[in-house]
């Protein structure tokens, strides 16, 4: 019965907006739904760069939105910082609810077009799962590995062959999660070399068995129904990682990976350009690449080199003009430079400087989001046990993304997380560009002066509690 408004409400849709004879809608669908905890009280819907409509929720905080003239394919839902695909065909009447404060885990489909949307996301959160699994076994040699990852391959192909047995499904929806399946698995034999620490990256791909990497032969690189499909794209952005490694080892004397080498970073941005003519794929991996390098990269004087190179290749100004504050906000960050001006609100709605919350007291500012929730409960787990260990440093945690200060206390609530130095940013987008957070697992080192140690930092990294120590021995 909790479903019978949004049905009843679709359903007089439907009747109301019956095809007038004098006017051609072509195919239509319907999508609408309730969502729990909204952060904002608007959805975008979206297919590929096209913005379809920004709709209001109402005072149930429920939508409803029909597509005239519309293509089969993949659009997406966007709801504040958080989005999940959606697979529309004509005629498809889909609803769906969702709590924001577990935004992918409790999303449920229902209506036409339900089943096939609930089975992709069932397929992505299962996918989440065995990352875990299969992170264990890449510690195997290559070719046990190999097998354990045909086993998980083959057992979800046979799956989708039962569920299609049943149902009378399009070539799209089968084509996406062949896609989905096939690219998990080229991605796992992609980051292999990277996980895999019983030798090092040079070594590992040296010793791989002949034919591993035979499915690149095949690869498609601009497909255009898949480029907004996450799986397609976490497998390219890996992928050219591989690929960039082996090139840079053929010209220099590493053995392992090093996310900071600009010319790594740069032989990257040339593969990218020279296979990719797909505009949309080609700029984000682009630009993916280049924040990536800026962001885990200390050495301020090798920017430019990197935006040299980025922005003679991308085609996308505005994610020029982004990449471009980027790097002044970076070089700002520098050692021995204050915060910016930094605007806050702790959790009894006071507006301070972040700047001044230090205290001039050694400090670690953290960053978290509810877009990811095994970020949010690892960083505050790992604080925990620092906060023990240094009780001489201040630990700063700041939710980056949300506007909704009800919904940041009530995630504070709902997981256990102490109320004490913990903040909400005034300006988000501001202030996510002025401390330059990418990726949201960057930390900042303030000293006892208040000045700026190190602003791209990792809490997870070997090397932490050493930057720890030497602050509190200066």
């Amino acid at each position: 019965m909790k479903y019978f408004y949004l049905i009843l409400l679709f359903a007089l849709t439907l009747i109301s907006c019956k095809k007038d004879s004098k006017t051609d809608e072509g195919d239509v669908a319907f999508i609408g739904g309730e969502l729990i905890n909204p952060t904002v009280n608007y959805v975008i819907i979206s297919k590929g760069k096209e913005v379809l409509d920004t709709v209001t929720l109402n005072k149930k905080n429920r939508f409803n939105y029909k597509i005239s003239h519309m293509e089969p394919g993949l659009y997406k839902f966007h709801h504040g910082v958080e989005y999940q695909m959606i697979l529309l065909e004509p005629n498809d009447s889909l609803m769906l609810r969702l709590n924001t404060m577990e935004f992918d885990e409790s999303l449920v489909f229902t209506g036409k077009g339900a089943r096939k949307n609930n089975y992709l996301i069932n397929l992505f959160l299962n996918s989440e799962v065995e990352e875990k699994a299969i992170l264990g076994f890449s510690q195997l040699p290559a070719k046990d590995f190999e097998s354990k990852l045909d086993s998980i391959r083959d057992s979800k192909l046979r799956k989708l062959k039962r569920f299609s047995g049943k149902l009378t499904l399009s070539d799209l929806f089968i084509e996406l999660v062949e896609a989905n399946i096939n690219y998990d698995y080229y991605l796992s034999k992609e980051v292999y070399p990277f996980v895999n620490y019983t030798n090092t990256e040079r070594e590992i791909l040296e010793g791989l068995p002949e034919g591993f990497y035979d499915f690149r032969e095949k690869l498609n690189y601009n497909d255009d129904n898949l480029k907004d499909y996450f799986p397609y794209y976490s497998f390219l952005k890996h992928h050219f990682e591989n690929v960039a490694l082996a090139e840079h080892f053929k010209h220099s004397t590493d053995s392992v990976f090093d996310k900071k080498s600009l010319e790594f970073s740069l032989i990257k941005l040339n593969l990218i350009d020279s296979l990719l003519t797909d505009e949309s794929i080609k700029n984000s991996l682009l630009i993916g690449t280049a924040i990536e390098f800026i962001s885990n990269n200390k050495d301020v004087d090798s920017y430019d080199a990197m935006l040299i190179s980025y922005t003679s290749k991308s085609t996308n100004s505005g994610q020029k003009n982004y990449v471009e504050k980027i790097v002044k906000a970076l070089k700002g960050l520098k050692a021995g430079n204050p915060l910016p001006d930094i605007k806050v609100f702790d959790v009894n709605d006071n507006e301070l400087n972040l700047r001044r919350v230090t205290n001039k007291k050694p400090s670690v500012v953290f960053f978290w989001s509810q877009a990811n929730l095994m970020h949010l409960k690892e960083c505050h787990n790992k604080v925990k046990e620092l906060k023990t260990k240094y009780p001489e440093i201040s630990f700063i945690g700041v939710n980056a993304n949300n506007e909704n200060k009800e919904l940041w206390l009530k995630t504070l609530e709902k997981y256990g997380l102490s109320a004490e130095k913990e903040y909400l940013f005034k300006f988000p987008k501001e202030a996510n560009q002025a401390l330059a957070i990418y990726p949201i697992n960057k930390v900042i080192i303030i000293n006892k002066k208040g000045l700026i140690e190190n602003a791209h930092t990792n809490m997870f990294s070997i090397n932490f509690e050493e930057e720890l120590l030497g602050v509190l021995n200066q």
